[in-house]
């Protein structure tokens, strides 16, 4: 089985399954997941895993993203971009007259906590049906707010109706509920006509493949040299290696007493545990009250001892 991660490209027109389908046929292999849904015409990085560095695909998708996005002023739509239905537009007049300052104040002010109702064409599911399935049928429920974090908002371009700008935002993010919320505040509508994701976690823009090159890659036989290996999503983490004593409970999955690693850590503190073989065992955390470190997520496979 093959275990890592590739950082995609999801190009427009693919769905984040479409792009987890075709893999399993380049790759030949069922155990592949992806890390958070992007939209068909979305585009950008999706990282797509692999064999047991599936066990890090919600990980990835509780990671902080970045995007770039165009807000398009003027237009409501049902979809809440520019997909949609048109429910309402406002004149031309109306957004010349529109001050560009304002907008730029209204924009920044979203920064910050911010309490976002998912939209009706969205995965979210309500009594066991995908919101998005209500939503073609018709129908509208009720959606609470959810607390989501704008970590930072850089205008990059205005050139009126339109705003280009850069979201560095927590998960479970809308970024077309963000351009029609803005829309709405400033009395204009509006809705995101383009989204392209730059950033999930470590993983951006460089380096990511398209399908067509990864496959290339494949064909000839360097997968080796786009596989990202699963530890690489902890690198914010110490790596700390097991004593021989201690490593058959570390492969059991069994806590491991505080002088049978190598690294020392802070309480709660997690850290990247490998055997004396330079094999990945996963990721532990240290409990100060009990001096041992206790199993958080296994990824070694008991074959490969």
């Amino acid at each position: 089985m093959i275990n890592g991660i590739l950082n995609i490209y999801k190009e427009k027109g693919y769905t984040s399954h479409d792009v987890v389908a075709r893999l399993r046929g380049i790759v030949g292999q069922k155990k592949i997941g992806h890390t958070g849904t992007l939209d068909p015409d979305a585009e950008g990085v999706l990282p797509v895993c692999l064999g047991r560095a599936t066990k890090v695909c919600d990980m990835l998708t509780d990671k902080d993203k970045t995007y770039e996005t165009v807000l398009l002023l003027g237009k409501t739509t049902d979809t809440q971009d520019i997909s949609g239905k048109v429910l309402k537009e406002c004149g031309a007049d109306m957004i010349k007259k529109t001050d560009k300052a304002q907008v730029v104040s209204c924009i920044e002010a979203f920064a910050g906590e911010y309490h976002q109702v998912p939209p009706m064409y969205s995965a979210l599911k309500v009594n066991g049906r995908k919101l998005y399935e209500l939503a073609r049928e018709g129908k509208t429920v009720e959606r609470k707010s959810r607390k989501v974090m704008i970590y930072d908002i850089r205008i990059k371009d205005i050139c009126l109706p339109r705003v280009r700008m850069e979201v560095d935002c927590s998960k479970g993010t809308y970024i077309r509920t963000l351009c029609h919320d803005i829309g709405d505040k400033l009395g204009t509508g509006g809705c995101m006509e383009s989204l392209l994701r730059t950033k999930v976690g470590r993983f951006g823009l460089s380096g990511s493949l398209k399908l067509d090159e990864a496959e290339e890659y494949i064909k000839k036989g360097q997968l080796s040299e786009i596989l990202i290996p699963t530890d690489a999503v902890f690198s914010e983490s110490s790596a700390a290696v097991v004593t021989d004593k201690w490593a058959p409970l570390a492969y059991n999955g069994n806590p491991i007493p505080q002088d049978g690693i190598t690294e020392r850590a802070g309480d709660g503190e997690q850290v990247r545990v490998y055997d004396g073989g330079g094999r990945f065992i996963g990721i532990y955390k240290y409990e100060k009250r009990r001096r041992q470190f206790r199993l958080e997520k296994m990824f070694l496979d008991r074959e490969e001892l």
